[in-house]
């Protein structure tokens, strides 16, 4: 661990399948502890900014062939092409920026991200992946959002089932089942790794 004004900086890691309430919970945690002095990981991407966001505070920008050159140089810790040309990643200069200024750093990333992020980092990062109750409980959830076509609810349901296979790779799994619940057993986890 980093040591900085005597206080460690950490890492958390946040993952989960769509739906299972992950950005609820990190938000919620965000805004309701300032104590825990946690700051999302500023990421890259190569699509362009959208209304008022700008570089350097929603994300970095960078064209594709920027983003395809810090991939060759293994920049980043972890990375994602959603379409062609369209990427997402986080840079480990970034990550390391932060940590330095005392911040801890919040990742809501993929499950695979996730993985990838805790095998660079090892014991300074806390890994959690936000689960849900169960499948038809998602199902649920997902079709009471209302802004997917029964389709895509499908698709994404499948693709839960699938990334709740890898839970067991994460440091501890948070069933949220009760979201109250479910956030007072995340900030007791936080707390405890960050000391």
């Amino acid at each position: 661990m980093e040591q900085t004004n005597n206080k460690k900086t950490g890492l958390v890691i946040f993952s989960a399948p769509s739906g299972s309430g992950k950005s609820t919970i990190v938000q919620w945690l965000m805004k309701e502890h300032p104590e825990l002095k946690l700051y999302f990981s500023i990421s890259c991407t190569s699509r362009a900014p959208r209304g008022t966001e700008q570089n350097g505070v929603e994300y970095f920008f960078l064209t594709p062939e920027e983003f395809k050159s810090k991939i060759q140089n293994d920049e980043f810790l972890e990375y994602e092409e959603v379409y062609q040309d369209r990427f997402y990643g986080t840079l480990k200069a970034q990550v390391e920026r932060q940590l330095e200024a005392g911040q801890n750093v919040v990742f809501d990333v993929d499950v695979k991200g996730g993985i990838n992020i805790k095998k660079f980092y090892g014991e300074r990062a806390l890994s959690i992946f936000i689960q849900p109750p169960s499948v038809e409980e998602l199902r649920r959830r997902l079709v009471g959002r209302g802004t997917d076509t029964p389709e895509a609810i499908e698709n994404r349901l499948a693709k839960a089932e699938y990334e709740m296979t890898f839970a067991p790779q994460f440091d501890h799994i948070v069933v949220n089942d009760d979201l109250e619940t479910a956030k007072a057993e995340t900030l007791k986890l936080v707390e405890a790794f960050l000391g």
